[in-house]
């Protein structure tokens, strides 16, 4: 009886002690975030990271946007955020090249990842977001389904040197190679809005024949639209756009937009989060090869219901389950 009561007592000291471990609390990782300017596609992106953070609950974060989308602005942010310490952080770099030496210091201190737009020659362990090439290739199909006689367009950029950009561009001529469609002109804007309304205006003026418009950044569809609707130009010019502002779907649904490629920037966000606190934690298989594709999809008035719907269902979902 007396060593019956020995073993009682060992056992309930064992689940007391495993208990008092099983139920502290893991050392928060400190994740900073730094976004593009704030639009539909980032706070989307927000959206994802903020689920993720949630689900793990072990996850500190610190998602800033862009008020000025500047390299210079980009950095000076991080560079105060830094200052409290961090484990990692994410950056979509607006331009890789000449950001190259801060990023690969900042690689050298903390775990850095790109998500969104790549940085792929520093030191970053990955890059998580859409493959821009073949995103852009799907842009060029939407363009010679739209234009099957062919014709003169013009290609609409933010920042000449971000990765996505370059990688949408490539994309798109080489999907159009051996077809009938020519690139005319390829017009920087800055990511200003305003800036892209008054480019697509001057392209109308320029190219009485232009037969279309290619908006490889979000932003540029509902402005390039509203430059085509004063010209009178609906239907002549066709549009092809990315990502799915609330005036982009609607001008696709009046058949004023021909079609859009659209990116998960729910599943990116959710993706990036997981991905890291998973990595920090000790599983280093997290980042495979150095980049977790997410796929594009082409949205045209034939799938935009549907599309829609999925939509909708996937924000819900994301109050309750894996987006």
């Amino acid at each position: 009886m007396k060593k019956l009561h020995l073993l009682i007592l060992a056992a309930c000291v064992v689940a007391l002690f495993s208990g008092c471990g099983n139920s502290a609390s893991p050392k928060k990782m400190r994740l900073i975030f730094i976004g593009g300017t704030p639009d539909n596609y980032w706070s989307v992106v927000r959206l994802g990271c903020d689920f993720a953070t949630r689900q793990l609950n072990d996850v500190d974060l610190d998602f800033r946007f862009l008020e000025n989308g500047t390299p210079v602005a980009q950095q000076e942010l991080l560079s105060t955020l830094v200052t409290n310490g961090t484990d990692g952080i994410i950056i979509s770099p607006i331009d890789p090249e000449t950001q190259a030496g801060f990023l690969d210091n900042l690689a050298t201190n903390t775990l850095l990842v790109c998500a969104d737009s790549d940085a792929a020659k520093s030191q970053r362990r990955c890059y998580i977001g859409t493959d821009n090439v073949a995103a852009g290739m799907q842009a060029a199909e939407l363009l010679k389904a739209a234009m099957p006689q062919g014709g003169k367009i013009v290609l609409f950029v933010g920042y000449a040197n971000a990765e996505n950009t370059k990688d949408r561009a490539q994309g798109i001529q080489k999907g159009l190679a051996g077809s009938n469609i020519r690139i005319a002109d390829t017009l920087l804007d800055g990511n200003a809005s305003d800036v892209a309304q008054t480019n697509a205006e001057d392209a109308l003026s320029k190219y009485p024949d232009l037969a279309g418009m290619a908006c490889l950044n979000g932003y540029q569809g509902p402005a390039v639209l509203t430059a085509v609707r004063q010209a009178g130009k609906v239907g002549q010019v066709k549009i092809v756009c990315f990502e799915d502002y609330d005036k982009t779907l609607a001008g696709i649904e009046a058949g004023d937009i021909y079609g859009t490629i659209v990116q998960n920037p729910l599943k990116i966000g959710y993706q990036t989060i997981f991905r890291m606190d998973k990595y920090l934690r000790g599983d280093k298989t997290q980042f495979g090869n150095g980049k977790i594709l997410i796929p594009s999809q082409a949205i045209t008035r034939a799938n935009l219901t549907e599309y829609q719907a999925v939509q909708k269902n996937q924000l819900l979902q994301s109050q309750v389950g894996n987006p």
